[in-house]
């Protein structure tokens, strides 16, 4: 029996997006800025404990804790962003499975190919995306904060005077104190106190303030006086002032980068070892996103009487082993043990025939060597 359909009828196109695509990408996402916002706020307290440290020492001003915090955020975040996804898939598709969800996937004729295309309508713009930043705005980041630490370390000697305390700096080897403070940030009734090399000086001023000039930064004291001697001798100078300049010795004046602040372009351009591994540790960012995603879908099934937080705890297993051995072949590229192309794919190459075995306990050998053939033949 033949059925003859109408001219005017058309059989529907499938939609590029289907109803099922924007459910998992719309989960996926809602769970990944939850994962994200955890695990980022817990690693970027841990970062800012040790830049408070350094803010108690002196060695950061006030002034730049809140710039700190920011690009240290940003560094973190794209750092952490492939964790992230990896444990969001995991946790969405192993719900799905385990509320049967992926059983009404499969008994509507959907298999893993359903799946990937739904994850990776999500997973690729934001990959694409993360080199970006990985590339651009991650080395910026780090520019910029070596350049508040620069200007910070220049400064260290004069920075946390505040008004009624004794100010401690180059361990103990220079004494402030200051009565009061006003608006202006002029100081009044000033004593300091400062050792070198056995020789002891000390400043009691009426006023002091501080004035950046052409030829460097300046503290000058008015009304007072200067005594100047060594401890235990009798031939003590003593002298008074009106007014009375002492310029702020700048410390460390060069400015070198680290290789995490370099601009990708020039290390694009660099031939040394050291920089085709940092040009090759941003690009494994994004990259692992990808991989990882490609992992998570077999790794999520789960029995419907089961619980995902097994599979999770194998997660965790497989995404730390991908970061270590990343590590460890960046540091085997900078010392030359492996050339630069083993160490930008072999890594890679490893997991993803982990996936393949993964895909194969899932749906059958038979099935993943049917779905190869498939695609050689085409």
């Amino acid at each position: 029996m033949q059925t003859h359909w109408p001219k005017e009828h058309n059989t529907a196109r499938r939609p590029f997006v289907t109803v099922f695509d924007k459910m998992i990408v719309l989960d996926v996402l809602k769970t990944l800025l939850s994962v994200w916002s955890v695990i980022v706020v817990i690693i970027v307290s841990r970062a800012f404990i040790r830049i408070l440290d350094k803010a108690v020492e002196g060695q950061v001003s006030n002034e730049t804790l809140l710039t700190m915090l920011a690009l240290k955020t940003v560094i973190t975040s794209i750092e952490l962003l492939p964790a992230a996804v990896f444990m969001a898939v995991l946790m969405v598709l192993g719900r799905m499975y385990k509320e049967q969800e992926m059983a009404a996937v499969a008994s509507a004729g959907g298999g893993s190919g359903t799946i990937y295309r739904a994850l990776f309508l999500l997973i690729f713009p934001l990959s694409l995306l993360t080199m970006g930043l990985s590339l651009v705005v991650s080395p910026w980041a780090e520019a910029g904060m070596e350049k508040l630490l620069h200007r910070d370390k220049q400064s260290a000697d004069i920075r946390g005077i505040s008004a009624g305390k004794f100010s401690e700096y180059s361990h103990g080897d220079l004494v402030f104190y200051v009565e009061h403070i006003d608006a202006d940030k002029k100081m009044h009734k000033v004593f300091v106190q400062q050792r070198s090399k056995g020789h002891l000086g000390i400043i009691n001023a009426q006023a002091g303030r501080l004035v950046d000039l052409p030829t460097g930064s300046y503290m000058i004291f008015e009304h007072g006086e200067r005594v100047q001697g060594y401890p235990g001798a009798l031939n003590y100078v003593i002298e008074t002032f009106d007014e009375y300049a002492v310029q702020i010795e700048a410390k460390g004046a060069a400015l070198d980068y680290p290789r995490e602040a370099m601009a990708s372009a020039d290390l694009w351009r660099s031939t040394a070892s050291i920089d085709i591994a940092e040009l090759q540790r941003r690009c494994f960012i994004p990259l692992s996103i990808l991989l990882l995603a490609f992992l998570a879908v077999p790794l999520a099934q789960v029995s419907p009487r089961g619980g995902i937080y097994g599979n999770i705890a194998i997660g965790f297993l497989i995404y730390f082993t991908y970061g270590n051995l990343v590590r460890v072949s960046h540091a085997w590229v900078v010392n030359g043990t492996i050339s630069s192309t083993v160490g930008a794919m072999g890594v890679n190459v490893l997991f993803l025939l982990v996936g393949a075995v993964l895909l194969a306990r899932l749906y059958g050998w038979q099935w993943l060597m049917l779905k190869v053939s498939n695609k050689v033949g085409q």
